[in-house]
Order: structure tokens, then C-alpha cells, then sequence
């Protein structure tokens, strides 16, 4: 292991809740509803891909660029109410001092993603980060895992993703690279069981049982 690469929402600050509630509500708006279930199938993938599939089923009067900038403007708009996962920030560090490279990819938008990194001062640890704007395929495709290990200047299968929602531990996997499922209750019933180690808490991991995952 050389990198950790860290996907964003429900892994280093705990805000699906938040973007549930935005889009929820964002959608009803224009007159379209769906179940909590073909909700959660979003959860890890790009604003501009859910947007897409959203409009072109109940046929939104706005465009996706326009549905797209509303919910960027009210989750900044809400910013004050996000905070890092339990333990994240240890873990984190732990992994600094130990000289990991490391990285953060995250379906969000640039301007979310530079936010949420300047609230929390991620910047001096986390050096490349990667927003799901800089990519054409969203996750379960691996472009944005690829992406970040090339700016890393990893080789995939050195890199370990931690990732909380089935597209993203399909888009790793897809990667070569290890993968270890986040369990976060606020994201929903994920489908983790392609990770190589699934956890409930950082609380639980030491840097030894994750380097066990490159020496199968």
C-alpha cells in the first residue's frame, strides 16, 4: 500500500443526510417523487448523472445545468451543519505520518469539494483531490479511482479507496484497486460486499489490518 484515496460525502463528512433532504425536496418542487430505496441507488454518483436520469423520467421543466447549480447553491448554503465522520481526522493523520500518499475523490462538485476542504483545513494532508466535474463517467465507472492514483503517481493496485456506497466500491474494484466499505448508517442500505474489508468506524481500523488487504 502507497495511497489511501478517500471518497468525500459519508466518508470524511457525514452529509448524505443533507443531500437527501435537498434533493427530496428540490425534486418535488417540480413535481417528481421517488422511494427511499431508488433514492439511495444515487447515493455516490454525480449530481449531473442523477439530475439527468431525474429529469428525463418525470420530464423537469429546469435543465440538469440548472437543477445541478440550485442544489450546489442550498448545500453550500447549509455548509454550517456538516461535520467530519467520528474518528475520520485520527485516522487521517495516522496515515500522514506514516507517509501514504494521499487523495480525496468525490462524485461532488469542485466548488463543494474546495469548500468542504478548506472548512475542515484537509488541504496540508489531503494534495489532489478530484471532483466528479473533472470526470465524464460517474462511479460505478473507475475513470475518477484512475484519475487519482495518476495524479498521485500511484500505480492502481498499490492504492487503497474507502468508500461508503455500492457505486463507488464497484467504480475501486473496477479500479484494481483494495477497497474498504465505510458503513455509514446515513447512506443508506448500501451494498458493501464487493469491498475486501468493511468496517463500521475508523475506530476499528489500524494501519496493520488494512495492509493485510495487499498481501493476499
Amino acid at each position: 500500500m502507497e495511497a489511501v484515496i478517500f471518497d468525500m460525502d459519508g466518508v470524511i463528512i457525514d452529509s448524505e443526510l443533507l443531500h437527501t433532504k435537498l434533493e427530496r425536496e428540490l425534486l418535488e418542487e417540480y413535481g417528481g417523487k421517488i422511494s427511499k430505496e431508488e433514492h439511495e441507488a444515487f447515493i455516490g454518483t454525480t449530481d449531473y448523472y442523477m439530475w439527468s436520469t431525474l429529469k428525463a423520467k418525470f420530464d423537469l421543466a429546469p435543465s440538469v445545468d440548472e437543477l445541478v447549480k440550485i442544489k450546489k447553491k442550498r448545500f453550500a448554503q447549509n455548509m454550517h451543519k456538516i461535520r467530519l465522520v467520528d474518528n475520520f481526522y485520527e485516522f487521517m493523520l495516522k496515515l500522514y505520518n506514516k507517509k501514504y500518499a494521499l487523495a480525496l475523490a468525490s462524485s461532488n462538485n469542485r466548488t463543494n469539494v474546495d469548500q468542504i476542504m478548506q472548512k475542515f483545513d484537509l488541504g496540508q494532508y489531503i494534495k489532489v483531490s478530484i471532483s466528479g466535474e473533472e470526470v465524464v463517467k460517474s462511479k460505478p465507472d473507475p475513470e475518477i479511482f484512475l484519475k487519482a492514483a495518476q495524479k498521485l503517481a500511484v500505480k492502481p493496485h498499490h492504492c487503497l479507496v474507502i468508500e461508503d456506497a455500492t457505486a463507488g466500491v464497484l467504480a475501486a474494484k473496477s479500479a484494481g484497486m483494495q477497497c474498504l466499505g465505510f458503513k455509514n448508517p446515513n447512506s443508506g442500505q448500501q451494498d458493501l460486499s464487493k469491498a475486501d474489508l468493511v468496517v463500521e468506524s475508523f475506530k476499528e481500523l489500524t494501519l496493520d489490518n488494512i495492509k493485510k488487504l495487499f498481501q493476499k
